[in-house]
């Protein structure tokens, strides 16, 4: 029933379409009999069924008792009134439902079955379209129902997501000051990382130096051993020569004193250069153990410069070696010098 329409039902499907509404349980025989009791109490009900006329509020619009006071007989009047309010609320009816019979008031004080049925008919007609309508709308009501409760589950969680919003937004400006003095940090932080980069490629450069350095100084100590090994060697065989010819001892012995001169001058430059590089190994060592205990990433040059210092601890240790060896040559040399003269006594 996409349209009102207005077909005229009979008195059966009145009837019947009436107690299935429960409207009211009426009769055929109360539309034989028909009297303005039934018919005002059924169109009472018929409004309310419509929402039309409300049951609270069918006293509404009555004249106040304290006005009907004025009138000789005001209990009379009372039905009276009645009577004119359900009138003129159904003439608005019939009138809004294009009835083409005009409702007036002897259809509530003698009414006829035919007129009442009429009206009836267009009533009913209408609390069917507006009941089919109604299920029609209700799945869309209910719908709208749901979307309303979420509609307002939804504000109240962006009601609490905006509180939440604006509670971040508060400890944020709070935490502001501590972030920035964190990122001055950092970046001070990076600075001086940079700078330890710096000077440890600096280090890394000097260490390579001294490495070398200490290479070269290996490579001389080891040539003067050399040098002394053969300057033993010669002096061994100068000792077997000597006896034969004071003066080619004397001239052995001077040659022999020239080399142990140099040998010891050599000796004694290995050892200055020696405890130059030990010193420049020093200056260096304090500044990168400074650094190395702020960065633990260069333990291991660390350790490799203390293996370069043991490395020449040995080397020294080798160098007092040279010294007692070259100690007993001068000894030996004293002995060949007293051999010497006591030889030079024997010959005068």
């Amino acid at each position: 029933m996409s349209t009102f329409g207005y077909p005229i039902l009979s008195r059966g499907d009145v009837i019947s379409m009436l107690a299935e509404s429960q409207i009211a349980a009426v009769t055929d025989n109360d539309f034989k009999n028909i009297k303005p009791s039934f018919v005002s109490d059924l169109y009472t009900r018929l409004l309310i069924y419509l929402d039309a006329l409300h049951e609270e509020g069918q006293g509404q619009g009555q004249i106040e008792f304290s006005a009907l006071e004025q009138f000789e007989s005001p209990d009379l009047l009372i039905g009276s009134i009645q009577v004119m309010n359900l009138y003129c609320k159904l003439r608005e009816v019939m009138a809004s439902l294009n009835c083409p019979i005009q409702f007036t008031l002897r259809d509530l004080v003698k009414p006829d079955p035919g007129r009442t049925e009429h009206f009836l008919s267009g009533i009913l007609n209408f609390c069917l379209f507006k009941e089919t309508k109604m299920n029609l709308q209700r799945p869309i009501m209910e719908e709208l129902a749901l979307l309303d409760e979420q509609r307002k589950e939804w504000e109240a969680k962006i009601s609490q997501f905006n509180a939440e919003i604006a509670g971040y937004s508060d400890a944020r400006e709070r935490e502001l000051p501590f972030v920035q003095e964190v990122n001055s940090k950092v970046k001070e932080l990076c600075e001086m990382i940079a700078g330890l980069n710096g000077n440890q490629m600096s280090f890394r450069t000097s260490f390579r130096n001294l490495t070398e350095k200490t290479l070269q100084i290996d490579e001389k100590i080891s040539k003067a051993e050399f040098d002394l090994v053969q300057n033993v060697q010669e002096n061994a065989n100068l000792c077997s020569k000597i006896v034969h010819s004071p003066d080619k001892l004397q001239r052995a012995l001077e040659e022999k004193k020239l080399a142990r001169d140099e040998a010891m001058n050599a000796e004694r430059l290995a050892m200055q250069s020696f405890l130059e590089k030990t010193a420049t190994v020093e200056v260096y060592s304090k500044p990168l153990l400074q650094v190395l205990e702020k960065r633990s990433k260069h333990f291991a040059l660390i350790q490799a410069i203390h293996e370069q210092l043991n490395s020449a601890k040995s080397v020294d240790k080798e160098c007092k070696g040279l010294k007692a060896k070259l100690s007993d040559n001068s000894v030996l040399d004293k002995s060949l010098e007293a051999k010497l003269i006591e030889q030079q006594g024997k010959d005068s």
